[in-house]
Protein backbone atom coordinates (compact mmCIF):
# COMPACT_ATOMS: atom_id res chain seq x y z
CA UNK A 1 0.00 0.00 0.00
CA UNK A 2 1.58 3.02 -0.89
CA UNK A 3 0.04 6.27 0.05
CA UNK A 4 2.72 8.59 -0.46
CA UNK A 5 0.42 10.96 -2.28
CA UNK A 6 -2.48 10.88 0.33
CA UNK A 7 -4.11 12.97 2.90
CA UNK A 8 -6.47 11.37 5.05
CA UNK A 9 -8.50 13.08 8.30
CA UNK A 10 -9.57 10.45 10.80
CA UNK A 11 -12.06 11.72 13.35
CA UNK A 12 -11.91 10.64 16.86
CA UNK A 13 -8.51 9.45 16.38
CA UNK A 14 -6.71 10.57 19.68
CA UNK A 15 -6.76 7.06 20.63
CA UNK A 16 -8.37 3.44 20.34
CA UNK A 17 -9.38 2.45 16.61
CA UNK A 18 -9.16 6.32 15.12
CA UNK A 19 -5.83 6.55 16.40
CA UNK A 20 -4.74 2.70 15.40
CA UNK A 21 -6.49 3.58 11.96
CA UNK A 22 -4.24 6.88 11.56
CA UNK A 23 -0.83 5.44 12.40
CA UNK A 24 -1.41 2.57 9.70
CA UNK A 25 -2.24 5.71 6.86
CA UNK A 26 1.12 7.38 8.23
CA UNK A 27 3.04 4.46 7.84
CA UNK A 28 1.95 3.46 4.55
CA UNK A 29 2.99 7.26 3.91
CA UNK A 30 -0.56 9.36 4.16
CA UNK A 31 -0.70 12.91 5.43
CA UNK A 32 -3.43 12.67 8.52
CA UNK A 33 -5.51 15.05 10.52
CA UNK A 34 -5.68 13.47 13.89
CA UNK A 35 -8.97 14.77 15.68
CA UNK A 36 -9.83 14.26 19.27
CA UNK A 37 -12.23 16.64 21.24
CA UNK A 38 -9.39 16.91 23.86
CA UNK A 39 -6.71 19.15 22.01
CA UNK A 40 -3.80 16.87 24.44
CA UNK A 41 -4.78 14.06 23.71
CA UNK A 42 -4.93 15.12 19.97
CA UNK A 43 -1.47 16.49 20.09
CA UNK A 44 -0.11 13.18 21.69
CA UNK A 45 -1.17 11.20 18.88
CA UNK A 46 0.35 13.35 16.61
CA UNK A 47 3.51 13.43 18.14
CA UNK A 48 3.45 9.67 18.65
CA UNK A 49 2.98 9.39 14.54
CA UNK A 50 5.86 12.25 14.11
CA UNK A 51 8.25 9.98 16.36
CA UNK A 52 7.48 7.28 13.80
CA UNK A 53 8.42 9.33 11.04
CA UNK A 54 4.67 9.97 9.63
CA UNK A 55 3.38 13.37 9.02
CA UNK A 56 0.51 14.48 11.27
CA UNK A 57 -1.77 17.14 12.06
CA UNK A 58 -3.84 17.93 14.97
CA UNK A 59 -7.55 19.71 15.11
CA UNK A 60 -9.36 19.49 18.11
CA UNK A 61 -13.19 19.83 17.84
CA UNK A 62 -16.10 17.60 18.79
CA UNK A 63 -17.77 16.42 15.09
CA UNK A 64 -21.39 16.89 14.19
CA UNK A 65 -21.62 20.28 13.46
CA UNK A 66 -20.72 21.62 9.84
CA UNK A 67 -18.40 24.05 11.33
CA UNK A 68 -16.18 21.23 12.83
CA UNK A 69 -16.09 19.39 9.54
CA UNK A 70 -15.18 22.21 7.48
CA UNK A 71 -12.45 23.22 9.74
CA UNK A 72 -11.55 19.24 9.38
CA UNK A 73 -11.53 19.58 5.28
CA UNK A 74 -9.31 23.28 5.84
CA UNK A 75 -7.11 21.91 7.95
CA UNK A 76 -6.28 19.21 5.45
CA UNK A 77 -5.88 21.71 2.61
CA UNK A 78 -4.11 24.11 4.71
CA UNK A 79 -1.84 21.72 6.40
CA UNK A 80 -0.70 19.24 3.37
CA UNK A 81 -2.22 20.50 0.30
CA UNK A 82 -5.35 18.38 -0.30
CA UNK A 83 -8.00 15.69 0.57
CA UNK A 84 -8.16 12.27 -0.31
CA UNK A 85 -9.53 10.24 2.17
CA UNK A 86 -12.51 10.79 5.25
CA UNK A 87 -12.28 8.11 8.02
CA UNK A 88 -15.47 8.71 10.01
CA UNK A 89 -14.37 7.32 13.44
CA UNK A 90 -15.56 9.33 15.97
CA UNK A 91 -18.31 7.93 18.94
CA UNK A 92 -19.77 7.99 21.99
CA UNK A 93 -21.93 5.44 23.98
CA UNK A 94 -25.17 6.52 26.19
CA UNK A 95 -26.33 3.36 26.82
CA UNK A 96 -29.86 2.63 28.48
CA UNK A 97 -32.86 0.49 27.41
CA UNK A 98 -35.20 2.00 25.63
CA UNK A 99 -37.40 3.25 28.51
CA UNK A 100 -34.95 4.70 30.69
CA UNK A 101 -33.37 6.20 27.15
CA UNK A 102 -33.95 10.08 27.61
CA UNK A 103 -34.15 12.34 24.52
CA UNK A 104 -30.25 14.23 25.43
CA UNK A 105 -28.96 10.38 25.39
CA UNK A 106 -30.37 9.87 22.38
CA UNK A 107 -29.58 13.04 20.09
CA UNK A 108 -26.13 13.26 21.62
CA UNK A 109 -25.27 9.74 19.66
CA UNK A 110 -27.09 10.19 16.65
CA UNK A 111 -25.27 13.93 16.31
CA UNK A 112 -22.19 12.39 16.70
CA UNK A 113 -22.36 9.08 14.97
CA UNK A 114 -24.83 9.85 12.52
CA UNK A 115 -24.43 13.40 11.96
CA UNK A 116 -20.90 13.57 12.29
CA UNK A 117 -20.37 11.08 9.35
CA UNK A 118 -22.90 13.29 6.65
CA UNK A 119 -21.50 16.55 7.55
CA UNK A 120 -18.01 15.22 7.21
CA UNK A 121 -18.52 13.37 4.62
CA UNK A 122 -20.74 16.66 2.94
CA UNK A 123 -17.62 18.35 3.34
CA UNK A 124 -14.94 15.80 2.36
CA UNK A 125 -17.28 15.10 -0.95
CA UNK A 126 -17.39 18.50 -1.87
CA UNK A 127 -13.71 19.42 -1.49
CA UNK A 128 -12.92 15.66 -3.78
CA UNK A 129 -15.39 16.89 -6.55
CA UNK A 130 -13.38 20.47 -6.91
CA UNK A 131 -10.04 18.40 -6.83
CA UNK A 132 -11.65 16.72 -9.46
CA UNK A 133 -10.08 12.98 -9.09
CA UNK A 134 -11.81 11.14 -6.43
CA UNK A 135 -11.70 10.52 -3.15
CA UNK A 136 -12.23 7.55 -0.37
CA UNK A 137 -14.82 7.86 2.13
CA UNK A 138 -14.21 5.13 5.03
CA UNK A 139 -17.58 5.29 7.35
CA UNK A 140 -17.44 3.36 10.54
CA UNK A 141 -20.13 1.12 11.59
CA UNK A 142 -20.69 -1.64 13.89
CA UNK A 143 -21.97 -5.24 13.86
CA UNK A 144 -24.55 -3.35 16.56
CA UNK A 145 -26.25 -1.68 13.52
CA UNK A 146 -26.23 -4.64 11.48
CA UNK A 147 -27.79 -7.11 14.05
CA UNK A 148 -28.89 -4.46 16.69
CA UNK A 149 -28.22 -4.78 20.47
CA UNK A 150 -29.55 -4.57 24.04
CA UNK A 151 -29.65 -1.00 25.07
CA UNK A 152 -28.44 0.77 22.34
CA UNK A 153 -31.11 2.02 20.97
CA UNK A 154 -29.50 5.51 19.81
CA UNK A 155 -25.86 3.65 18.79
CA UNK A 156 -27.55 0.58 16.85
CA UNK A 157 -29.95 2.97 14.89
CA UNK A 158 -27.00 5.20 14.22
CA UNK A 159 -24.35 2.35 12.38
CA UNK A 160 -27.68 1.41 10.45
CA UNK A 161 -28.07 4.99 9.20
CA UNK A 162 -24.44 5.28 8.55
CA UNK A 163 -24.38 1.70 6.50
CA UNK A 164 -27.82 2.89 4.80
CA UNK A 165 -25.99 6.00 4.03
CA UNK A 166 -22.75 4.63 2.63
CA UNK A 167 -24.95 2.64 0.22
CA UNK A 168 -26.68 5.80 -1.44
CA UNK A 169 -23.53 7.75 -1.79
CA UNK A 170 -22.06 4.92 -3.58
CA UNK A 171 -24.28 5.56 -6.12
CA UNK A 172 -24.21 9.97 -5.94
CA UNK A 173 -20.46 9.47 -6.31
CA UNK A 174 -19.61 6.75 -8.80
CA UNK A 175 -19.27 9.16 -11.59
CA UNK A 176 -16.91 10.90 -9.68
CA UNK A 177 -14.36 8.37 -8.97
CA UNK A 178 -15.23 8.64 -4.96
CA UNK A 179 -15.81 5.32 -3.93
CA UNK A 180 -18.17 5.33 0.03
CA UNK A 181 -17.87 1.73 2.15
CA UNK A 182 -18.54 1.36 5.61
CA UNK A 183 -16.13 -0.63 8.14
CA UNK A 184 -17.49 -2.38 11.03
CA UNK A 185 -14.56 -3.41 13.37
CA UNK A 186 -14.56 -4.93 16.82
CA UNK A 187 -12.09 -4.21 18.87
CA UNK A 188 -10.54 -4.25 22.21
CA UNK A 189 -11.29 -0.86 23.72
CA UNK A 190 -12.48 1.26 26.43
CA UNK A 191 -16.39 0.90 25.13
CA UNK A 192 -16.10 -3.12 24.44
CA UNK A 193 -14.50 -3.60 27.98
CA UNK A 194 -17.61 -2.42 29.44
CA UNK A 195 -19.14 -5.81 27.66
CA UNK A 196 -19.71 -8.40 30.20
CA UNK A 197 -19.47 -11.34 27.54
CA UNK A 198 -16.02 -10.17 26.62
CA UNK A 199 -14.90 -8.69 29.94
CA UNK A 200 -13.40 -11.77 31.42
CA UNK A 201 -11.64 -12.87 27.97
CA UNK A 202 -10.43 -8.83 28.03
CA UNK A 203 -8.59 -9.18 31.20
CA UNK A 204 -7.20 -12.32 30.47
CA UNK A 205 -5.64 -10.44 27.35
CA UNK A 206 -4.39 -7.80 29.82
CA UNK A 207 -2.43 -10.70 31.80
CA UNK A 208 -1.29 -12.85 29.06
CA UNK A 209 -1.16 -10.54 25.96
CA UNK A 210 -3.32 -12.66 23.94
CA UNK A 211 -7.20 -13.41 23.09
CA UNK A 212 -8.34 -16.93 22.77
CA UNK A 213 -9.12 -18.14 19.32
CA UNK A 214 -12.55 -18.43 19.90
CA UNK A 215 -12.56 -14.61 20.58
CA UNK A 216 -10.10 -13.58 17.46
CA UNK A 217 -11.68 -16.07 14.98
CA UNK A 218 -15.57 -16.63 16.07
CA UNK A 219 -16.19 -13.25 17.40
CA UNK A 220 -13.82 -11.82 15.20
CA UNK A 221 -12.40 -9.55 18.00
CA UNK A 222 -8.94 -8.42 18.51
CA UNK A 223 -6.84 -5.49 19.24
CA UNK A 224 -7.28 -2.02 17.12
CA UNK A 225 -4.17 -3.00 14.92
CA UNK A 226 -6.11 -6.04 14.02
CA UNK A 227 -8.43 -3.63 11.95
CA UNK A 228 -6.46 -0.67 11.14
CA UNK A 229 -4.98 -2.62 7.59
CA UNK A 230 -8.62 -2.75 6.22
CA UNK A 231 -8.56 1.02 6.22
CA UNK A 232 -5.27 1.22 4.21
CA UNK A 233 -6.56 -0.50 1.67
CA UNK A 234 -9.58 1.13 1.33
CA UNK A 235 -7.68 4.75 1.63
CA UNK A 236 -5.94 3.30 -1.63
CA UNK A 237 -5.86 3.02 -5.45
CA UNK A 238 -5.71 -0.80 -5.01
CA UNK A 239 -9.50 -0.44 -3.19
CA UNK A 240 -10.27 1.94 -6.72
CA UNK A 241 -12.93 -0.49 -7.33
CA UNK A 242 -15.17 -1.23 -4.50
CA UNK A 243 -17.88 0.76 -3.04
CA UNK A 244 -20.98 0.55 -1.17
CA UNK A 245 -19.87 -2.15 0.77
CA UNK A 246 -19.91 -2.84 4.69
CA UNK A 247 -16.95 -5.05 6.02
CA UNK A 248 -16.80 -6.83 9.19
CA UNK A 249 -13.13 -6.52 10.58
CA UNK A 250 -11.61 -7.66 13.48
CA UNK A 251 -8.89 -10.63 15.16
CA UNK A 252 -8.21 -12.98 12.73
CA UNK A 253 -11.56 -12.01 10.81
CA UNK A 254 -12.28 -10.26 7.45
CA UNK A 255 -16.23 -10.74 6.09
CA UNK A 256 -18.30 -8.37 4.33
CA UNK A 257 -21.59 -8.11 5.49
CA UNK A 258 -24.93 -8.90 2.76
CA UNK A 259 -27.42 -6.49 1.79
CA UNK A 260 -30.89 -6.29 3.58
CA UNK A 261 -32.72 -8.85 0.42
CA UNK A 262 -36.54 -10.28 0.56
CA UNK A 263 -35.79 -13.87 2.16
CA UNK A 264 -39.81 -14.43 2.15
CA UNK A 265 -42.48 -13.82 -0.59
CA UNK A 266 -45.77 -14.76 -1.35
CA UNK A 267 -48.96 -13.12 -3.68
CA UNK A 268 -52.62 -13.03 -3.36
CA UNK A 269 -54.43 -11.11 -6.13
CA UNK A 270 -55.92 -7.90 -4.85
CA UNK A 271 -53.43 -7.75 -1.35
CA UNK A 272 -53.98 -8.85 1.76
CA UNK A 273 -55.97 -7.93 4.25
CA UNK A 274 -55.33 -9.07 8.03
CA UNK A 275 -56.89 -12.58 7.35
CA UNK A 276 -54.74 -13.20 4.30
CA UNK A 277 -51.66 -12.30 6.24
CA UNK A 278 -52.25 -14.93 8.44
CA UNK A 279 -53.64 -17.56 6.41
CA UNK A 280 -50.34 -17.61 4.67
CA UNK A 281 -48.03 -16.84 7.68
CA UNK A 282 -47.19 -20.01 8.81
CA UNK A 283 -45.97 -21.89 5.47
CA UNK A 284 -44.91 -19.05 3.56
CA UNK A 285 -43.12 -16.76 6.41
CA UNK A 286 -42.60 -18.73 9.71
CA UNK A 287 -39.88 -20.68 8.81
CA UNK A 288 -37.70 -17.49 7.40
CA UNK A 289 -38.24 -15.07 10.64
CA UNK A 290 -34.64 -13.52 11.04
CA UNK A 291 -32.89 -13.66 14.43
CA UNK A 292 -32.19 -10.37 16.24
CA UNK A 293 -29.01 -9.10 18.31
CA UNK A 294 -24.85 -10.89 17.48
CA UNK A 295 -24.96 -14.73 17.47
CA UNK A 296 -22.11 -15.64 19.57
CA UNK A 297 -20.34 -19.13 19.83
CA UNK A 298 -21.68 -21.65 22.82
CA UNK A 299 -17.78 -21.68 24.31
CA UNK A 300 -18.19 -17.68 24.82
CA UNK A 301 -21.37 -17.54 26.16
CA UNK A 302 -21.23 -20.73 28.61
CA UNK A 303 -18.38 -18.77 30.76
CA UNK A 304 -20.18 -15.74 30.55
Amino acid sequence: MHLEDKVAVVTGSGRGLGLAYAKELARHGAAVIVNDVDQSTADAAVAEIVAAGGRAAALAGAVGSTETAERLVAAAVEQFGRLDVMVTNAGILRDKVLWKMTDEDFDAVINVHMRGTFTCVRAAVQRFREQGDGGRIIAIGSPAGQRGNFGQTNYSGAKAGIVGMVRTWAMELERAGITANAVCPVAVTAMTETVPLFAPHIEEMKRTGTLPDVMRREVGMGTPEDAAGLIAFLASDAAAGITGQAFSVGGDRLALWSHPKLTATAYHRGGFGADEVAERWPADFADSVESVGEEFPAELTAKA
